[in-house]
């Protein structure tokens, strides 16, 4: 690591190796995907479950609804949010509100009052879009061009073994109950484990003080008023690159409802649909893991490796939701199964296990790719937060159409057919980005809006030798959407 040693350093020395490694990106993306495996790790093996734990899908669907309803505003504006307010404040706020929802399930284990659920939710929404805007951020910000797969691959594999470890909980604390619904000491064990991953957002380092692989300051920041962010952000929004990327955003979370309610909670009993949660969430870590070293090292050009790794995907997507299709054949939601299946049941088990598991790793390898390519868009820290709040908000819109839609009875048959379009049509424009956008060497066209434009930062991969650190500045001005300025 090359340079001098930021002042923070001076106050860890009683800790020499957390002095040492505390401002890497390889420690810092760690940090908070560990905070992301408490948080919304756990959530997502309560949502794994099927209908959030309980035997019928009503209330976690109209809280579902809610919480992806304000998650797409929050989302797009958690960006902006989180340059005003920085990590500290956006995460920790970000965080405390996966608390109040798993409580809700509490609550209603003893109420059945949906009011808490979809209150609860509605708030989650607004905390998960402050989350994942700054955990966008972090995570393609921090690492140098050529390791972008692999950091967002650790972090992947560290986020979903939060929904592996979280869906050993239910099976363990519900492995000898007859009932359709977990018992309340699997909540309370979420909830805690949750407020542990709140507590650990204060521990990250600002982002200003990281130093990349390089030997580069990640960024120099100087937070913009609220009006000027907000003119970024609705920006987005006539940016050709996230009008081509808008239709994967849109896709990449709205299978959810029809992967949790519909096939793990329709096939499955209880304790079950725990074990197949385990399977789910660690074929996420192996799907990512996967494409992550495809985009790193399949091809010295970067262009190239985007192609590869889209054309994977194309095949995956194309087999994984026609094996589907096969299954969804045998039950409908008029007729569903007249048997849930157990895990012990061996080979009437495995097709229906082998289908769950795969969905799980096409969702990774999917949203792994996406935020790859946004990634490779620029190196501005500023600019990927705005990037990453546009992917969250257009993906919870979707999340909160298909929650919808699931709730109000639309066939199973349909919801397969419409997810496996959405993410084939959406497969076209993600090669279009490709070839007109992302290109070999990232620039990152700094400027100070006070005193006008600066000189670019270019980031070219497989540099010879790490260079002394120096700080880049992320202060933007408005400008028209072009292809120069994305390169």
């Amino acid at each position: 690591m090359g340079g001098a040693a930021p002042p923070e350093f001076s106050k860890l020395k009683w800790w020499p190796w957390l002095a040492k490694h505390y401002h890497t990106p390889l420690f810092q993306i760690s940090l908070i995907g560990f905070v992301c495996f408490c948080c919304p790790g756990m959530f997502n093996a309560v949502n794994g479950m099927g209908a959030g734990g309980q035997e019928d899908p009503k209330a976690a669907d109209n809280g579902l609804t809610a919480l992806y309803s304000t998650f797409a505003v929050f989302g797009l504006l958690g960006g902006g949010i989180y340059n005003l307010l920085g990590p500290h404040i956006t995460l920790f706020f970000g965080c405390i509100f996966y608390i109040l929802y798993v409580g809700s399930f509490l609550y209603y284990n003893h109420h059945s009052d949906q009011a808490f659920v979809i209150a609860a939710g509605a708030l989650l929404g607004m905390g998960a879009g402050l989350l994942w805007a700054g955990q966008g951020a972090m995570m393609t910000a921090y690492p140098t061009p050529a390791r972008k797969g692999l950091y967002i691959s650790l972090f992947w594999c560290i986020f979903n073994l939060g929904g592996v470890a979280g869906g050993f909980i239910p099976f363990a604390l519900n492995y000898h109950s007859s009932s359709g619904f977990v018992n309340d000491q699997t909540y309370v064990a979420f909830m805690c484990i949750m407020a542990l991953g709140t507590l650990l957002t204060l521990a990250l380092a600002k982002p200003e003080s990281v130093i990349r692989d390089d030997g580069t300051y990640v960024a120099s920041v100087q937070y913009p008023n609220v009006y000027s962010e907000i003119i970024h952000v609705l920006m987005l929004f006539l940016d050709w690159r996230m009008l081509l990327l808008a239709p994967a955003c849109f896709a990449s979370n709205f299978f959810y409802s029809y992967q949790f309610n519909n096939v793990n909670a329709q096939l499955f009993n209880v304790r079950t649909r725990a074990f197949n949660n385990v399977f789910y969430w660690g074929a996420q870590m192996i799907g990512s893991a996967m494409i992550g070293h495809v985009l790193d090292h399949s091809h010295k050009r970067r262009k190239v490796r985007g192609f590869i790794g889209c054309c994977i995907l194309v095949v995956l997507s194309t087999g994984i939701w026609g094996g589907g299709l096969a299954s969804q054949l045998g039950y409908s939601r008029k007729n569903p199964p007249a048997h849930k299946l157990d895990f012990k049941e061996g080979s009437a088990y495995g097709g229906p296990f082998v289908l769950y598991f795969s969905y799980g790793f096409l969702d990774a390898m999917f949203q792994t790719l996406c935020y790859w390519i946004i990634g490779a868009l620029t190196n501005d820290a500023r600019m990927l937060s705005r990037y990453s709040g546009f992917y969250k908000g257009v993906q919870s819109a979707g999340a909160a159409v298909a929650w919808y839609t699931d709730n109000k009875g639309f066939s199973y048959l349909g919801e397969l057919i419409l997810n496996w379009s959405l993410m084939t049509a959406s497969f076209p424009l993600l090669f279009a980005l490709l070839a007109l956008a992302v290109e070999d060497v990232t620039i990152t066209t700094s400027f100070e809006e006070e005193e006008g434009p600066q000189k670019p930062e270019k980031s070219i991969e497989n540099e010879a030798s790490p260079q002394k650190p120096a700080k880049s500045v992320d202060n933007e001005v408005p400008s028209q959407p072009t292809l120069d300025a994305s390169l």
